[in-house]
């Protein structure tokens, strides 16, 4: 298996873009999976590591990557040593890192040999389950979309109106504990004016109605990060879509960071088994 690890995207006057590629050198056109991580993620959290392996092993052309303002740098992608780049993160910046990595698969010449430029799949995870949807309805490039624990909802997720929004508003900052990190993560309210000024773009509703393509929502039965009823949602809104709940399992199914086993853990096994079997 080839695996090549913090690669930079470099882009003219915005925030490089790093990335990892796991694949079989067999010089046979593989169908490219880009996974999206989610809120306070990145692309080596826990076990993806593992999830990229697998995908590779049977026979995808997998790429993961950190977001441009997930508060990694280039020199430490992992966690969150550029907190001020967090602050300034919103969704449009996030689809418009994903459209970059797309186009950059969509047409580098690096590897016309073992990539299949004409089946590209999106998988996001959480939050990122809401930009990979939203991107897959909008780039005709997609070919299949799969939220994994994803999200239904942004704007619900504001608290417009409440003390704790109007405060936020006042002060223009909001703080966010990191619960391993311990870090106080800043959210600047550009966030939110960012949202309202393209809202119907940023309405994952809208993007569920829309999507022409194939789709599937695996969802932990036991989340308690995103209830199992925005699956629901989702599910309810694209009549072709596919809902696999995984039975008990939590908003991570079952990793954590750092993830110190050599194989995943059973109810994310099930999610990569369930994914791999749908895009085949």
């Amino acid at each position: 298996m080839k695996i090549e690890e913090n690669k930079i995207l470099h882009r003219e006057n915005k925030k490089p873009i790093i990335y990892d590629l796991y694949y079989n050198e067999n010089q046979k056109p593989k169908p490219i999976v880009i996974f999206c991580h989610g809120y306070k993620g990145f692309k080596d959290w826990g076990a993806w590591h593992l999830v990229a392996e697998a995908f590779a092993k049977a026979g995808f052309f997998f790429l993961k990557f950190n977001f441009s303002h997930n508060g990694g740098t280039v020199d430490e992608p992992i966690d969150f040593p550029d907190l001020e780049a967090f602050s300034e993160n919103n969704y449009t910046k996030e689809l418009d890192d994903l459209e970059t990595i797309i186009a950059f698969m969509a047409t580098t010449k690096h590897y016309m040999l073992e990539a299949d430029v004409n089946t590209i799949s999106l998988i996001g995870h959480s939050r990122g389950g809401g930009i990979a949807l939203i991107k897959a309805e909008e780039n005709s490039n997609i070919k299949n979309v799969i939220t994994w624990a994803g999200v239904s909802d942004y704007k619900s997720r504001f608290k417009e109106g409440t003390d704790e929004f109007k405060d936020w508003e006042k002060t223009g900052v909001k703080y966010v504990q990191n619960g391993r990190t311990k870090q106080q993560m800043p959210h600047n309210f550009q966030f939110y004016k960012d949202f309202k000024a393209n809202e119907d773009r940023l309405t994952i509703k809208r993007a569920a109605e829309q999507l022409t393509k194939p789709y599937l929502i695996i969802h932990g039965s036991n989340d308690p990060t995103v209830s199992v009823e925005e699956a629901k949602s989702l599910h309810t809104w694209n009549s072709k879509s596919v809902l696999k709940l995984i039975d008990e399992a939590n908003h991570v199914f079952g990793a954590k960071h750092p993830w110190e086993e050599n194989t995943l853990p059973k109810d994310l096994e099930k999610v990569v088994k369930t994914t791999i079997n749908f895009l085949k």
